[in-house]
């Protein structure tokens, strides 16, 4: 009896171990171009995330009377808890999980800290920012070139009146620090 228990215990171990170690990086730092910035990932767990990104970030202007009609440039935090749904689909077709390249559904938070800035005859000051829900795509490349985009919704609350307004994040960098989890393909 006591034979079968350990062998049963063996064998639980050596799965749990073969799972938790196979699919998302420790951390990398990436380098943003398409919004100059830099972007911190790290792993939580078997396939969660958690990415921070500090950039100069393309965003609607929610003081805006159309704001889906006018963008802007500002200085952002972002922050994404990011669960990747297809490693293990990925893993069983031979396809490349490195960095991190999996499809994610990410919780996710953003903070802008624009100057003060004229709006349609309203002069804006002060921080402004959403919480929402994205899906997206990341893909990383032995090279080190890195791409991901999510899109989906957010609430934005600020010196304005809220609301509900998309959501879009476009990164395209490299990768320059990596402590691999996973060894991908």
């Amino acid at each position: 009896m006591d034979r079968i228990f350990f062998f049963a215990l063996l064998f639980c171990s050596v799965f749990m171990n073969a799972q938790f170690g196979r699919n998302c990086e420790v951390r990398q730092i990436k380098i943003n171009l398409f919004n100059p910035g830099l972007e911190y990932e790290m792993g939580l767990g078997v396939n969660s995330t958690l990415d921070f990104r500090v950039a100069w970030q393309m965003a609607l202007e929610p003081a805006s009377e159309a704001p889906l009609e006018n963008y802007d440039f500002f200085p952002a935090i972002t922050v994404q808890n990011r669960y990747y749904h297809n490693f293990n689909g990925r893993d069983r077709r031979g396809r490349s999980i490195y960095g991190n390249s999996g499809n994610y559904i990410a919780p996710t938070i953003a903070m802008f800290s624009p100057e003060e800035r004229t709006v349609e005859n309203t002069v804006v000051d002060g921080i402004h920012g959403y919480g929402g829900l994205v899906y997206g795509v990341q893909r990383s490349y032995n090279s080190g070139l890195s791409f991901s985009i999510d899109a989906g919704a957010g609430y934005y609350v600020g010196p304005f009146k809220g609301g509900v307004y998309p959501v879009v994040n476009l990164s395209l960098g490299w990768i320059i620090s990596e402590k691999r989890w996973c060894v991908g393909k």
